[in-house]
């Protein structure tokens, strides 16, 4: 075996490899709307498609890509009978195709081929749901949904697609750039994800990275190669730096940042003169540090002008002073509101007790505690079933889940040129600015319109209405006609 990789990292995960699509697999018919130019046709919820416009329909970026016009040409699977029609579809100014596909992926998720040291899925105790152990490596999610991938199981073929299609952002994590080093913590296909990366950028693809920073393994030198191949590379518009994350269930890892509060602070130090140099030439900091190298640091996170617009808000960056942020306006704009719920409370003899992790307990506190607040208690919960240091890892996901559920959404509306890749585009551009894309309604323009323009609906989940704001300068900005939604 290659003494440069340990035993764990040269393993190679059985079920790494993506999975060849079934015969007549394509796309699953999830729904129709009634008199659509699809249910003109016959198409039905349990078809599905094969092709568009002769290209296999792989996921929603051939979807969208291909069927951007007034007539599109289909061949749909009846699994009924098992057989395959051709159909072409046509439409209308102001109309869609009136169809619903199941999921953004068609063909079969690629998963990690990877053996990285630092994966949690590898943590995770068993006896879980099978869907917790999924480790996806997909180039496609990475655009369409703006998750993290290595990079290192792209063909050629897949590179180009990439490529043609103006994949931009991606979303890659890097974590070091030494040869050596990228194999010990992420094995024998690391090399593969650095080529990629290179050639995308070299083609002009936009990249949000991110380190995994593992103590004793991609910091110090390390991790100053890794700052300095960044920095001189301009297509990485943001760096996300996480600390590593562990759980007991495991036997690789004893401690990170959160027990030592000194090394949390030196890494703060260490990048904070990149932070300075890319906001002198580029009036952005680019290089991010998450959350939780600041609260292991006992540091308060800084001002929501540092984190350039949040453009890495739901890797864990700059949602903890998000949430500060938010707790200052509610407690000073709905001052009589809280008023009102803290003399329910007490009228009733009773006390607000609120739960939280352990390492954030003082964040919420702000709020919870307040006299202006809900004049409650926090009380922190020690993580016992994952144990190792995941509390604040589990505080941001239950942040992010009540940011959603307290209605973070918006609908934005805006017209779009008729003409393949205009879609794409925008996607681009809304991408960039942080905003996770829930739900897309593409449709041509309606009678009121000029020729040759279509209308595009998107519901986006937002951190508050400074970020909405956002949203809409930068759409205005790039020449996008923002209509009432």
């Amino acid at each position: 075996m290659d003494q440069t990789v340990p035993a764990y990292a040269a393993e190679v995960a059985d079920y790494g490899r993506s999975r060849d699509p079934e015969p007549g697999e394509g796309a699953l018919v999830k729904n129709v709307r009634p008199e659509s130019p699809a249910w003109d046709v016959g198409i039905e919820p349990g078809m599905r498609v094969l092709t568009v416009n002769g290209e296999a329909l792989t996921d929603m970026i051939v979807w969208l890509w291909e069927a951007d016009d007034d007539t599109v040409d289909l061949e749909v699977f009846d699994p009924r009978d098992g057989t395959v029609t051709p159909v072409e579809l046509d439409r209308f100014p102001g109309e869609d195709w009136g169809l619903e596909f199941d999921g953004p992926i068609f063909d079969g998720m690629r998963t990690c081929v990877n053996a990285c040291v630092f994966c949690f899925m590898t943590m995770l105790p068993k006896g879980g749901r099978s869907t917790l152990y999924i480790r996806d490596d997909d180039y496609r999610l990475s655009f369409l949904q703006g998750n993290f991938v290595t990079l290192t199981n792209l063909t050629d073929e897949d590179v180009q697609n990439v490529i043609d299609r103006n994949m931009s952002p991606m979303n890659v994590s890097v974590h070091a750039v030494s040869p050596d080093v990228r194999r010990r913590m992420m094995g024998r296909n690391a090399q593969r994800g650095m080529d990629v990366l290179e050639a995308i950028m070299a083609a002009g693809i936009e990249i949000h990275a991110q380190i995994v920073l593992c103590p004793g393994m991609n910091d110090g030198e390390e991790l100053e190669k890794t700052l300095r191949f960044c920095e001189e590379h301009e297509q990485i518009t943001s760096l996300g730096i996480v600390p590593l994350g562990f759980t007991k269930h495991q036997n690789r890892f004893s401690w990170s940042y959160s027990d030592k509060p000194e090394l949390a602070r030196e890494t703060i130090a260490m990048i904070r003169p990149f932070q300075d140099r890319a906001f002198e030439r580029f009036g952005r900091h680019t290089f991010q540090m998450s959350d939780e190298f600041y609260l292991d640091a006992g540091i308060e996170p800084p001002e929501a002008d540092f984190y350039d617009g949040y453009p890495q808000y739901y890797d864990g960056i700059g949602m903890i002073r998000s949430y500060l942020d938010e707790t200052d306006n509610v407690l000073a704009a709905d001052a009589e509101r809280l008023r009102r719920v803290r003399t329910a409370i007490a009228a009733r003899g009773q006390r607000l007790l609120c739960l939280s992790g352990a390492s954030a307990r003082d964040t919420v506190a702000r709020f919870v505690e307040s006299p202006q607040g809900l004049a409650g208690t926090v009380t922190a919960i020690k993580n016992r079933y994952f144990g190792g240091n995941v509390d604040v890892t589990t505080l941001s996901r239950v942040i992010t889940r009540g940011l959603t559920y307290g209605g973070r959404l918006a609908t934005i509306t805006t017209k779009l040129a008729d003409r393949a890749g205009s879609l794409a585009n925008l996607l681009n551009v809304v991408g960039g600015t942080g905003a996770n894309v829930v739900r897309i309604h593409h449709e041509r323009e309606d009678v009121n319109s000029e020729v040759n323009a279509c209308v595009v609906s998107m519901v986006l989940e937002t951190r508050n209405s400074e970020h909405v704001q956002q949203i809409k300068d930068k759409l205005t900005e790039k020449g996008y006609s923002l209509l009432d939604a």
